[in-house]
């Protein structure tokens, strides 16, 4: 399966702010949902932390271990 990635002329266009936001989020949404098909129970702080983040590379990281965690707060890996 192909994947389409636009090639913006110049950087920080307000055009590629606005497509990497709208990554960032469907990101974060695929983050929380997964947890919540598997029955995690999310804690409000984690909640926030996951939408608010912007780092594509963060996200995709966090997505990885959405998958396996027992603990939504596994995610950050912090402990």
């Amino acid at each position: 399966m192909a994947t389409y990635t636009p090639n913006f002329p110049g950087s920080n266009t307000i055009v590629e702010e606005s497509w990497l936001e709208g990554r960032a989020k469907g990101k974060a949404e695929d983050i929380l949902h997964i947890l919540e098909v598997r029955g995690i129970e999310i804690p409000d702080s984690v909640r926030e932390r996951v939408a608010d983040c912007t780092d594509l590379d963060v996200l995709g990281t966090w997505l990885d271990r959405s998958l396996s965690v027992t603990h939504a707060e596994e995610l950050f890996g912090e402990e």
